[in-house]
């Protein structure tokens, strides 16, 4: 039987625990986006997944071992209720928290994912890999150049993780996609593959999700579709949806904004009708 792996976790600010989850490839680094925003109302612990990051492995497992090793963390680090956030492959496992710790799960925040994950990619060329390898070199040695974004972002892989190509969502690829993806193990692609080959799908258990959920997705995301994730959002009996216009997968790195007002403004509406049920 495999035990859980002690994860590397970063920790910001105090108060209640909100668990913050990475995607793939990712890391987490690539929740400050997130995380430098609430952990002024939380105390943020956000690790690197098993077998991404700086949680290194070098042994096959399976998705079910990211629940072992994230009860394990939570269990070590409080028993009071917690919030989630996930983004992709993180809402995934946010909804499978939420499913085994009913009682400790206070309420998720869930970013371009589904319970029936579903993606319309179409087929990649040589010339898409060709782009996509040559923007991102130079990307990460000028971050947000222009010149590099029109003319070779526009026409590689990027054009399908982001739309809006402006130069902030170029930095993030540079200082925080670019060590996720070389830092995300073959044990972890082939674990979530398999889940994905075994056709993936916790619709007809969301019910039992009551807690309160915001779920925002990218109209234009092709990796988790806009429509997967309104879908989720339709089977959890207290969610809240948000659909952005023009973005796609990394929506949170070209909008981080307006992202990080309407989570703010949620996160005051669920407290005002908690405190409202109290009195």
């Amino acid at each position: 039987m495999d035990v859980p792996m002690r994860l590397q976790v970063r920790c910001q600010g105090e108060g209640l625990r909100l668990l913050c989850l990475h995607g793939h490839p990712g890391n987490s680094q690539a929740l400050s986006v997130f995380t430098d925003r609430l952990s002024q109302r939380f105390r943020t612990l956000t690790p690197d997944l098993r077998g991404y990051g700086q949680s290194r492995t070098h042994h096959p497992f399976e998705m079910s071992d990211h629940l072992k090793d994230l009860e394990a963390l939570i269990a070590a680090e409080t028993d009071s209720p917690y919030w989630i956030l996930g983004w992709s492959l993180g809402g995934i496992l946010a909804l499978e928290l939420a499913l085994r710790q009913p009682n400790q799960v206070a309420g998720l925040i869930l970013v371009a994912t589904a319970a029936r994950p579903r993606g319309n990619h179409p087929p990649i060329s040589w010339q898409d890999n060709l782009y996509t390898v040559l923007a991102s070199v130079i990307n990460r040695l000028v971050p947000g150049w222009g010149w590099n974004i029109d003319v070779l972002g526009r026409r590689s892989l990027y054009r399908h993780l982001i739309q809006q190509h402006s130069a902030d969502a170029y930095r993030r690829l540079a200082a925080e996609g670019w060590p996720a993806y070389f830092q995300t193990s073959k044990f972890a692609t082939q674990a979530l593959n398999q889940a994905l080959r075994q056709g993936y799908n916790r619709l007809p258990d969301l019910a039992q999700v009551t807690q309160p959920a915001l779920v925002l997705c990218g109209e234009c995301d092709r990796h988790i579709t806009a429509a997967s994730s309104q879908e989720t959002a339709a089977h959890l009996p207290n969610s809240t949806l948000k659909t952005y216009p023009q973005v796609a997968h990394l929506f949170p790195w070209e909008i981080p904004d307006q992202v990080l007002t309407d989570i703010d403004s949620w996160l005051k509406t669920v407290a005002a009708s908690r405190s409202q049920h109290q009195k």
